[in-house]
């Protein structure tokens, strides 16, 4: 039987109301439309703030600028974190559809927090004395815990979103017809372009507006945005169709693992196995046909992981049948991949950090305009809404002729693509950052806080190869993800894409505290530190980043080629097996 259908009903989704999901109402890619266009409103919300919260921190909280660059770097790395909680909850005991909803509620009281906070100066520190960062006060005690609290409640509100709503707008398309699975690869291609939409225009109007208007009303818009973005999700509800939770992924995952670690090696009965899997009776004949079929499932991969159902059960509640050992082993060969792309993304926090205050030292005029640095990332944006429909519609279909297959370009590949693009953006950013050091010392500007006579235009080149990175490996990952998961646990491995990201964001701060360290000995001044940027040897610190990345994509070459992608047969097995 075809997943999820019998008849006219699509079995394991129901709809809005809980009642089956029928195969002519619900689904396909306008319910997944909806989608898109609530990830524009999401991002910008997000985005509007992440950007250029390194600004606002620096000029009204009154933070050095390593600890601003530590607490962007970590607000950004905990929302991204927090999407496997979100992934988590809605494979195992609610909806996406409902998680996305409440997440989009405190995401939306964070804001509130933080935007009372940017409207009131009581609630600010006073301003600076004089133009000397020694007479600004840092935000501290009340000040600061109002401006954490505000900052960590949007972020759980993110990563809920983030857990859930890409998992949302991919399940409402049929995975086991051709034209299905060639528009699950559109939707994730479209998604990070409509991720780069609401970017476009929160590094553009919103910025100009934070930085001329003030940020209460950034902070605002943000607010209306997300809170709008509520109606807009809801307005799909007649068309969506909403996957069942299975139950904690978490809790078949340990016991598979506990079951092959405690088990004795004398094998247990298959018909035990099938018997003990299932809570109602079922007839001889039924049990021999699901015994066949589970064992048919068996891989030689991870044997390991066998003994959990090959084995007698050390106890009866680790009993296993084939079907989650084979499911936890999904889990597992996905894992090498989801920490190589680790790497990548710690490249990518440097955008939101380091770059930015690049920039701000730099001349950011464009003929009568000047352009906040906090806009920078406009140029991997705008390319990336240039290549994305690019990809989908002329490249893609070329590639589909040329090598006769369904993808074209594999996952894989286009996640290899994005490590080699990160790996040329941190050589770019290296030679930029000596060329701007240069300029300083030439221009007799390294103590000023004067623009320095080189255009921003020249660290653009490193958000270009970064943007592009990005675009190819964050639609490879969670197409890769939600592809190769299990159908019980899709949310959950979908999220692991933003937990990459995060973990990058958190390895950033790791290594700037490491290299700092390590290079404050003898009495001499750490790379990343000193007076401005200009003292900084922060080409040191990319030319370090580009030997890391270079030795990371050895390591996913070694991985990516031994990877064995799932068949469509073992796909239908699996979902016989799901839904009967």
């Amino acid at each position: 039987m075809e997943e999820g259908c019998e008849g006219e009903r699509w079995i394991g989704y129901v709809d809005w109301r809980g009642r089956p999901a029928l195969r002519r109402k619900h689904g396909g890619m306008a319910a997944a439309s909806f989608v898109l266009v609530v990830e524009i409103m999401e991002n910008l919300a997000f985005l509007a703030n992440a950007s250029n919260l390194v600004t606002y921190l620096d000029g009204f909280m009154y933070f050095s600028p390593a600890r601003s660059a530590t607490t962007v770097t970590n607000f950004m790395g905990t929302a991204f974190l927090l999407a496997l909680l979100g992934g988590f909850l809605s494979d195992a005991f609610f909806t996406t559809y409902v998680i996305y909803l409440i997440s989009a509620l405190i995401e939306f009281s964070g804001l509130i927090i933080l935007t009372i906070q940017a409207r009131s100066p009581s609630l600010k520190p006073p301003p600076c004395a004089s133009a000397a960062l020694a007479s600004c006060q840092e935000a501290t005690g009340g000040k600061a815990a109002m401006l954490f609290i505000g900052l960590y409640l949007t972020a759980l509100g993110i990563g809920g979103i983030k857990g859930s709503l890409p998992a949302h707008g991919a399940e409402q398309l049929d995975e086991t017809t051709p034209e299905g699975r060639k528009q699950r690869s559109t939707f994730f291609n479209y998604f990070v372009f409509c991720l780069s939409c609401g970017g476009l225009i929160a590094v553009t109007f919103v910025v100009w507006v934070e930085d001329n208007k003030g940020w209460q009303w950034g902070f605002a818009i943000s607010t209306f945005t997300i809170l709008l973005s509520i109606p807009t999700f809801l307005s799909g509800s007649l068309l969506y169709r909403n996957k069942l939770p299975n139950g904690s992924p978490l809790t078949v995952i340990a016991k598979v693992f506990l079951a092959a670690i405690f088990n004795s090696s004398s094998t247990q009965s298959q018909s035990n196995v099938v018997v003990d899997l299932f809570t109602t009776p079922i007839n001889t004949n039924e049990a021999a046909k699901q015994t066949d079929d589970q064992s048919a499932l068996q891989s030689k991969e991870l044997k390991f992981l066998n003994r959990a159902v090959n084995c007698n059960p050390a106890h009866k509640a680790l009993i296993c049948s084939h079907k989650e050992v084979e499911e936890v082993k999904m889990v597992v060969k996905i894992l090498p991949i989801f920490l190589l792309t680790i790497m990548l993304n710690c490249c990518l926090a440097q955008l939101s950090t380091f770059s930015v205050q690049q920039a701000a030292t730099m001349d950011t005029r464009v003929g009568g305009l000047t352009v906040p640095p906090a806009s920078l990332p406009i140029f991997p944006v705008i390319f990336i809404m240039a290549l994305a429909p690019l990809y989908d519609h002329v490249i893609i279909p070329m590639v589909r002729k040329l090598t006769r297959t369904e993808t074209g370009i594999t996952h894989l590949q286009r996640i290899g693509i994005g490590l080699v693009l990160s790996i040329v953006a941190m050589v770019t950013a290296a030679l930029v950052e000596v060329k701007r050091k240069r300029v300083a010392e030439n221009s007799g500007l390294v103590d000023s806080i004067e623009p320095l006579p080189i255009s921003f235009f020249w660290v653009a080149l490193q958000y270009l190869f970064l943007g592009s990175a990005d675009l190819f490996t964050l639609a490879g990952l969670l197409e890769f993800f939600f592809t190769e998961a299990p159908a019980g646990m899709r949310s959950l491995a979908t999220s692991l894409s933003w937990v990459s990201l995060a973990m990058g964001y958190y390895l950033s701060s790791v290594l700037v505290s490491i290299v700092n360290r390590a290079t404050r000995h003898g009495g001499r001044q750490a790379w990343l530190e000193g007076r401005n940027l200009n003292h900084y040897h922060l080409e040191r610190f990319y030319w370090l980043m580009c030997g890391l990345s270079a030795v990371n994509f050895g390591h996913y070459l070694f991985w990516a080629i031994r990877y064995k992608y799932r068949s469509k047969e073992e796909r239908l097995n699996f979902e016989r097996l799901n839904y009967g």
